[in-house]
């Protein structure tokens, strides 16, 4: 096993638990294992989504889709929290369907892997990088050691090397670029508004002559734009954005729910019930922050001091587009430091998504981010890699007992 890592693991214990006979020896290049576990969900660990239904669980997937839910139905999140239970894990399903261990801590994930692990005598070796490897499966590592394999499972995520050697072995390897990012907007409309939330947008992002749409939550930062409907857009555009260099518009409906004329008539309706008041004191709907509110009326080219009897039809007009159509120009990717998602990697038709085995290697198998395959945030990556380590851990072990 390559890798250290949630798809090393999970492929290294499965496979240990099936062929017990077996030598299974987990190589890893750092000295700590299951760093990214350790940081997944901001140190809480976002075990896996409780989506039970394979076909809905597979939609997370911007690359990776179609390949998945076959193996999702084999062994998906609600086999995983049972994995996790039956070896003395509590876990909890948060309000949106994340799981984490109810310590909210990323330790008791790791510790029980790594228990697990010793239980079934797999070998953990830490500073183990392997400098080459056949297609026969016998690896050079780095200090002069050779080691044979009767089944090799490459888990090394986005690790350059790890892709380096499945190019070695003859595979394809799709070029990796960044998923799960925040927006770079400067714009006078959310200057000084860090931390101001909308519930929910529908947020359209034009880029590389291509255009995608979300919905979601949208967070102003420091820096731009950001929260569920911004790394949505960024995962399913991850390719067109960095074709064109992370610029793009950005096109936000604030009040996704609500129809030109249906604001119109709530403008009306103020105008009649407070004609006295002004603009920015009394809002013409309640889903959009205050600030916020009197950003977008300054920006339709209004006063938030001007009285809603004096405001014109032509600035009516122009709210509605500054609710329903306000236009961002994105200018570069911003910092995503809870997560690093990585879109690319060893192409996905050239794996038996059965057994996760090389088409072109026999006894070589693949797993977790290794692969091109990316999610979005929720546990879905995660999931990626038990799902894919368990497959393959079963895989490798049918053939040493088939020997």
């Amino acid at each position: 096993m390559l890798g250290g890592g949630a798809a090393g693991f999970f492929g290294a214990i499965r496979a240990a638990e099936l062929a017990p006979q077996a030598r299974v020896v987990l190589l890893e290049a750092t000295g700590t294992p299951l760093q990214k576990v350790r940081i997944s969900g901001g140190g809480r660990c976002n075990v896996t989504n409780a989506t039970f239904d394979p076909a809905a669980f597979v939609t997370r997937y911007p690359r990776g889709a179609k390949e998945l839910r076959g193996v999702l139905s084999r062994f998906g999140a609600r086999e995983t929290m049972a994995w996790f239970e039956a070896r003395g894990v509590q876990l909890k399903v948060e309000g949106d369907g994340r799981v984490f261990p109810t310590t909210d801590d990323s330790e008791t994930i790791c510790q029980c892997l790594l228990r697990e692990a010793e239980t079934l005598g797999v070998e953990v070796r830490t500073h183990a990088t392997v400098a080459s490897a056949t297609r026969e499966l016998r690896l050079s590592l780095k200090g002069g050691e050779t080691v044979d394999a009767a089944a090799l499972l490459v888990a090394t995520g986005s690790n350059p090397q790890g892709l380096a050697l499945a190019r070695a072995l003859g595979h394809a390897v799709v070029p990796g670029v960044p998923s799960l990012f925040t927006f770079e907007v400067k714009d006078p409309r959310l200057d000084g508004l860090a931390g101001v939330a909308v519930p929910r947008v529908r947020a359209k992002a034009i880029v590389a002559g291509k255009t995608f749409e979300q919905e979601g939550p949208l967070l102003v930062t420091h820096w731009g734009l950001s929260a569920h409907a911004v790394l949505r857009l960024s995962a399913w555009a991850a390719r067109e954005f960095h074709e064109s260099g992370y610029r793009a518009e950005l096109v936000v409906d604030f009040l996704p729910d609500a129809k030109d004329d249906g604001i119109r008539a709530a403008a009306e309706r103020m105008r009649q019930s407070h004609p006295r008041g002004t603009i920015g004191a009394h809002p013409l709907l309640d889903f959009v922050p205050r600030r916020l509110w009197e950003r977008l009326v300054v920006a339709a080219g209004g006063d938030v001091e001007m009285r809603w009897a004096e405001v014109p039809k032509r600035g009516v007009n122009q709210l509605v587009e500054q609710l329903k159509r306000a236009r961002f120009e994105v200018t570069g990717k911003g910092p995503f430091r809870e997560e690093f998602v990585t879109a690319g990697g060893v192409a996905r038709n050239e794996v038996d998504w059965r057994t996760m085995e090389s088409r072109l290697v026999p006894g070589l198998h693949f797993a977790g981010e290794v692969l091109d395959v990316d999610a979005l945030t929720g546990g879905f990556n995660l999931q990626n890699a038990w799902s894919t380590g368990w497959t393959a851990g079963a895989a490798m072990a049918a053939r040493v007992n088939a020997k």
